[in-house]
């Protein structure tokens, strides 16, 4: 399966709407990826501004 992109909050997932914001707007075209276990304790998941725990894309065109 195709692993999309959500344009609104760059999870990354493998189904047709993003699990974190229910957002149907995804792409197959990102760049780069994070994986956030503990988004409470990440500077990371803080900066990118990431509340769920999750794969995310740093880049969505």
């Amino acid at each position: 399966m195709v692993e999309r992109a959500c344009r609104v909050c760059g999870h990354v997932t493998e189904g047709k709407k993003c699990e974190v914001c229910g957002s149907e707007d995804l792409s197959t075209k990102w760049k780069g990826m994070i994986e956030v276990i503990d988004p409470e304790h990440s500077k990371v998941a803080v900066d990118l501004k990431i509340t769920k725990p999750g794969k995310y894309a740093l880049l969505v065109e």
